[in-house]
C-alpha cells in the first residue's frame, strides 16, 4: 500500500513541554486511497476488524538518531500474521516527542485504558480506534532501542 495514501496528525503532546495538565496523546491516520484495501488489511481471520490487542505500532529509523533531520517509518502491523497494515514516513524528532508525551501521560496515572490513542479514518470517516500502551522504536539495523520505546512495566520482549 502506498505511503502517500496516508496523512498523520497528532494532538495532545505540547502539554509536556509546557508543564500543562496531562492529556492522552492522539495520533490520527487518515487514509486517502481505495477503502477496500485498508479494510482488507485491518480484517482478521475471523472477518472482524482487528482489535487493539491484535495490532502493534513501531517506528524504524532510516539513519542514526544523531543524523540531521533523521526520519523513519511508522508501521502498524497485524500481531498474528506479522503483516504490515500500513506504513508511513515520519520525522524521528516528531515521533520521539509523541512517545515522550505518551510516557509522561502514563506516569500521570490516567492510563488505565492506554497511554495513547490511534484513530484510523478513511477520508475523515472513522474506521477504527485503538487504545495502546506500547510503541517500539528500532534503529536502522533492526535493533530495539529500549530507552526510546514506550514499553509498559512488566512487559518482557
Amino acid at each position: 500500500m502506498r505511503r502517500d495514501y496516508f496523512e498523520l496528525t497528532v494532538e495532545h503532546i505540547d502539554w509536556v513541554e509546557h508543564d500543562g495538565d496531562p492529556e492522552k496523546p492522539l495520533v490520527r491516520i487518515d487514509f486517502h486511497g481505495p477503502e477496500g484495501l485498508l479494510r482488507e488489511r485491518l480484517t482478521g481471520t475471523d472477518g472482524d476488524l482487528l482489535s487493539a490487542s491484535e495490532t502493534d505500532v513501531a517506528f524504524r529509523l532510516q539513519a542514526p538518531l544523531d543524523t540531521p533531520d533523521s526520519t523513519g517509518v511508522v508501521g502498524v502491523t497485524n500481531r498474528t500474521t506479522g503483516d504490515f497494515v500500513l506504513e508511513l514516513n515520519e520525522d524521528a524528532a516528531d515521533v520521539l516527542k509523541f512517545i515522550r508525551a505518551a510516557r509522561e501521560y502514563g506516569r500521570s496515572g490516567d492510563d488505565d485504558d492506554g497511554r495513547y490513542r490511534v484513530e484510523l479514518t478513511v477520508e475523515d470517516e472513522p474506521l477504527v480506534t485503538y487504545e495502546k500502551r506500547t510503541f517500539l522504536v528500532y534503529d536502522a539495523d533492526g535493533g530495539l532501542l529500549r530507552e526510546k520505546s514506550l514499553i509498559p512495566s512488566g512487559v518482557e520482549l
